[in-house]
């Protein structure tokens, strides 16, 4: 480990450099696709709630092996597990680009989360042993530009594949750079051993599986059913429930679970993560809805559409860089409460849409809304590592990960749901297709206020002076890294 002030070597810069291009491709597939799901739905002949599964699927897929990597890194090394990430990435961005179905589509998505959700983690552990906790923040803040960059500009390089070549093309081009990258690893990244692991609980991964995906199936097919109490929702519903209810039910009756619930027993801890639970379905939902909405309500490209949708982004960016100050002025929660009420009042707007509202309008509140996501995800992040151990945050990463992946995919599943009823009955006419995007966000609100009110359980928490951060200066690197990534990949 390199002493305090000591000048970073070049071998860092050069593992840093992999692993933000493994991070690049990872986050830029979040918001890549959303541009071209409208062009998706078209040539695939699907509907909203059908097409809606490529980023659902994608989402679900990253939930599912995140809580996998950290023993997968100890099992077989953190070298080889972001190798064989890379390598499956790849090949899934390859299939996605010769898929002839939605059903194929989703399927090969999958495999390409599976790829995604491992790389950042695994490679997070890469940089953390090469720099060590007093350079890491130093490493992060140079190789943060271009992570803020990936988000923003995403979209937008979405368009312009989209226009100039095809779909397909969203996903191959992840296939040079996949290559670059692996060549990269394989010749910059430091031979490491494994250091051997407890047994995975299999069986818990393939009950909480069954039960998220349960769910998520469950609140998509209500669309398509017509009823929240159709026999095609109820029953993949109930499956769900009851297995996520079993995963919960053995995690505390097992000495090695895969996710340690326990950490629910702290109330400050259980407040965060419902925030995280609650903006991940209120953000990665609306990140579906406002391409839909340039693209079919105002008949703009996909290039367009990409630049539109940057005034996001961009106010993430902004908050990110003052969340912290924020925090040490005002303390974590108080800062998440005036994040979640700055996102949920930036959401009034977007309610209102019409269509002809003037863009103008609309950039000023998608700047707004972003400043909000940056100000509320990662103080409450912050806030739910700042009531753990040291070693309760190797548990809580996983875990708060999963949960905005979880949030997430459910969102989508949901506002997706709502937008296609509404469009149905809405007809041809644009400005009732409008207000039908109007509607959806009125859900999007509900969300946002639900994730509002434990951020005021959290500032209330830590007004009473019960916060008990466990030696700060040996978790914050780790700390820094898990919640700018979060919050990246929301904006």
């Amino acid at each position: 480990m390199q002493s305090a002030g000591a000048k970073i070597e070049a071998h860092v810069w050069r593992i840093a450099a992999v692993v933000v291009l493994g991070t690049i491709m990872s986050v830029l597939d979040t918001t890549i696709v959303n541009v071209a799901l409208d062009t998706l739905g078209h040539d695939l002949n699907a509907s909203v709630d059908q097409i809606q599964w490529v980023v659902t699927g994608y989402l679900l897929a990253l939930a599912a092996v995140i809580p996998v990597s950290g023993w997968a890194s100890r099992r077989f090394s953190p070298r080889s597990v972001y190798i064989l990430s890379l390598v499956l990435f790849t090949a899934g961005s390859v299939l996605c680009g010769l898929a002839d179905s939605v059903e194929s589509l989703v399927a090969f998505r999958v495999i390409q989360g599976i790829g995604g959700g491992m790389l950042v983690p695994t490679g997070q552990m890469i940089l953390v042993r090469a720099a060590g906790p007093r350079n890491l923040p130093k490493v992060m803040s140079a190789i943060g530009v271009p992570i803020v960059l990936a988000p923003i500009f995403g979209p937008t390089l979405g368009g312009l594949l989209l226009e100039h070549v095809s779909w397909q093309s969203i996903f191959l081009v992840n296939l040079p750079v996949g290559i670059l990258t692996l060549v990269a690893a394989l010749k910059l990244l430091p031979k490491d051993k494994p250091e051997g692991a407890e047994r995975l609980d299999f069986l818990g991964l393939g009950i909480l599986s069954v039960g998220l995906v349960g769910i998520t199936y469950g609140l998509a097919e209500t669309g398509s059913a017509g009823t929240p109490f159709a026999a095609s929702v109820l029953i993949p519903l109930g499956i769900g429930i009851a297995g996520v209810a079993a995963f919960v039910w053995r995690a505390l009756h097992i000495p090695n679970p895969l996710l340690n619930v326990r950490l629910y027993a702290d109330r400050a801890f259980t407040a965060a993560s419902i925030t995280t639970f609650c903006l991940g379905a209120a953000l990665f939902g609306a990140m579906v809805l406002m391409p839909l909405y340039f693209q079919t309500v105002r008949g703009e490209d996909a290039v367009t559409t990409g630049l539109l949708l940057i005034p996001q982004g961009l106010g993430a960016a902004v908050a990110m860089g003052l969340s912290g100050r924020s925090t040490e002025k005002w303390g974590a929660g108080m800062t998440a409460v005036i994040g979640a009420v700055i996102t949920l009042v930036a959401t009034v707007p977007f309610v209102m849409l019409g269509a002809d509202t003037p863009f103008l309008l609309i950039g000023a509140a998608m700047v707004v809304r972003g400043f909000g996501i940056g100000m509320s995800i990662m103080p409450a992040m912050t806030a739910a590592y700042g009531v753990l151990t040291p070693d309760q945050v190797t548990h809580a990463t996983p875990q708060l990960t999963t949960l905005q992946r979880v949030g997430g995919s459910m969102g989508t599943a949901v506002l997706t749901v709502v937008l296609q009823s509404h469009l149905e009955a809405a007809g041809a006419s644009q400005v009732a297709m409008a207000g039908a995007f109007g509607d959806t966000f009125i859900w999007v609100m509900g969300i946002t206020a639900m994730a509002l009110l434990p951020t005021l359980v959290l500032a209330r928490i830590e007004r009473r002076g019960r916060r008990r951060p466990a030696e700060p200066e040996a978790i914050a690197p780790l700390v820094e890294v898990e919640t700018r990534e979060l919050a990246l990949e929301s904006a």
